[in-house]
Parts: C-alpha cells; structure tokens; sequence
C-alpha cells in the first residue's frame, strides 16, 4: 500500500486528507462518488459501514457484561477500554505501523508523548467531551432495555445538528430538517407505552445524547485543525482521559468492587471484556474516520441506520420489551426517517 511518490504510509485510512493526492493522479478512484452525483465518496461509505457493524456489536457485548453478567462498575469497563485502547496505539506507534499526524509513520517524533503539547492542549476540549460521552453511554445501556435504547438514542441527530449550528454555523436542506423530525417523532411513538419504565434510565439516555452531540461536534472542529489523524485524536483522548477515568474508579470504589466481581475470573465474562475493549478501540477510530469523511450529522444518522440490527439482536438476546404495534410502527417511522437522510445525502441533496 505505498504511495505514489515511494514514500511508505500509514497502513490504515486515517483522516479525510488520505488518499487525497498521492502523487500524480494515482488513488483518485478510490475516493470517487459512490456513484455519479453522489455527495458521498466510496471512502466515506466505507468508514460509515465499518462504524456501524462496530457499533452494534459493541452495544450487544456491554449490554452483556452490565445486564447479564450484572458487572456493577461501567467505569471500569470504560477505563479498561481506554487502556487497551492507548496501549494499543503506543506498540503501533512504536513499530512506526500508524502515525499520529499526516505525515509518513517512518519519520521519528521528538516530542514526548509522540504530538507536541501545545496539539495535546488544543484537543482538551475534544478529549474532555469524550470522557463525558464515553461515561454517559456506558452507565445509559444499564438502565434500558436495548429496543428502547437504540430508539431514544436516535434523538441525538436533533442535539447534533443545533451544535452543528451553533459551532460551525451549518445548516440543512427542509429534505434533512424533515427526515431528523421523522425520527424524532418515530421514537416518541416507540417509547409511548413506556415512559413510565425507568425515569433515571431515561435521563441518562438523553444527557448521553447530549454529550454524543457535543463529542461530534467537537471533532468536526477541532479534529480537522489540529493536524492529527483519527489515531492521534483518539492517543490524546487517552493520554487526557484515561487518568481522570482512573481516580474517578478509585475515588467510588469502582475498583475494589471490580476486583470482588464473582465472575471476574469466568472465561465467559473475560471474553466478553476482551472483545468489548477491541470494539471500543475499532469503534473511536470508525468514528473519526466517518465524522472527518463525511460530517458530525452523517454520523449520527449512521447510528440511526444501525440500529434497525441493534434493536432486532437486542431483542432476541436480552428481551425486556414486550411485542407493541404502537412500538413497531415508532421504530419503523425512525428507519424510514434515516433512509430518507441517507438518500438525499447519496444524491448530494
């Protein structure tokens, strides 16, 4: 996978600029309109996929651990994640597989933690947002039964676009304004009959979906100026992250409570961890990758595309929602709502 000019790249797609004039005319084809007219590139339908299938599949294994194994510390499953995470990144780093920046991983970094501190300062914001995010959706699949999760996480795409509004100054064609209000709505019809099933469970479904929101946003802005690709945004969300995670786990007595868990030592429940901490870390990097490609928007429709799986998995694995016609119809008003947005972005409407 070397690049035109003979220089040796990252050996994974990484930002939005990857890809994007490798020398002479060579990769032009790879980030071509998905088809003639499209206002999304093949590359982009490739990173909003990948997010998706690692989405559902993360949702199903912490769904897993907190409800089935009845593990009683989120934060610990969040913390594992950023270590693995960052400790992954480090050894690639290491062996010059990835780079941080845009620039050739073979070239060797003075800087202390691979980025310079100033870029490690200027994504503060970005990795703070994160740690809110990654707190709030880990606690929020606890309370709530995955059908209605994944139904009232959809309401992120309205909280996403009035950042949008407010940080960048976009806005949306009436065809995009509509098809977000036909998923707000659908999910309002879904969670009709049971509004009534956890107050708690519900408020914290929706500040995730508040800190989601604000976590898209903020890498719209802040990921495309600090000259780092998806791998050094997410090695700084660890760096900044992992040690507030690491005194906050300690300080609720998050640890020792870990570390009595009866299961802990299950192969069952160790498996579960594992593949819960490699989806996390494929997870952060597939959301870079779509929100630089496409927009903090589109990723959150990609989340609404996705969960026509989640729900259908969910509720054969974990049940907690009864068969309602009234339910049926809110989700069906939701993926009609994201197939609507996914066609007019296709078309470039």
């Amino acid at each position: 996978m070397a690049k035109g000019g003979g220089e040796r790249g990252a050996l994974l797609p990484v930002s939005a600029d990857d890809g994007k004039g490798n020398g002479g005319g060579g990769g032009a084809g790879e980030d071509a309109a998905l088809f003639k007219g499209s206002a999304m590139t093949r590359r982009g339908a490739v990173a909003a996929l990948s997010y998706m299938a690692c989405s559902v599949l993360l949702v199903m294994f912490n769904k897993a651990a907190l409800s089935s194994y009845n593990f009683p510390c989120a934060n610990v499953i969040t913390l594992l994640q950023m270590v693995c995470s960052t400790c992954l990144l480090y050894v690639l780093r290491r062996l010059k597989i990835i780079s941080f920046t845009n620039i050739d991983p073979s070239v060797p970094s003075d800087a202390l933690f691979f980025v310079p501190f100033r870029i490690l300062l200027r994504t503060t914001p970005l990795s703070l947002a994160y740690l809110l995010y990654m707190l709030a959706s880990m606690e929020s699949v606890r309370g709530v039964n995955v059908p209605m999760y994944t139904t009232l996480r959809r309401t992120t795409v309205v909280f996403t676009m009035t950042m949008e509004y407010f940080l960048a100054k976009q806005k949306h064609t009436p065809p995009i304004i509509g098809s977000v209000a036909l998923i707000v709505f659908g999910a309002f019809v879904a969670g009709a009959r049971d509004l009534s099933f956890d107050a708690r469970g519900y408020a914290i479904v929706f500040v995730a979906n508040i800190t989601t929101a604000v976590y898209l946003a903020t890498i719209n802005r802040i990921g495309k100026s600090s000259g780092l690709n998806s791998f050094g945004l997410m090695w700084c969300n660890g760096l900044v992250c992992g040690p507030s995670v690491l005194f906050l786990t300690y300080i609720q007595g998050d640890l020792k409570r870990a570390m009595e868990f009866p299961y802990l030592y299950s192969p069952g429940f160790q498996a579960v961890l594992l593949f819960s901490c490699i989806l996390a870390f494929l997870l952060n990097y597939t959301i870079f990758w779509n929100t630089t490609l496409n927009s903090a928007l589109t990723q959150s429709m990609c989340g609404n595309l996705k969960d026509f799986f989640t729900v259908g998995i969910g509720w054969v694995l974990f049940g907690g929602l009864p068969f309602d016609l009234l339910n049926v119809i809110g989700q069906g008003l939701g993926f009609l709502g994201s197939g609507l947005y996914a066609y007019c972005k296709i078309k470039g409407k």
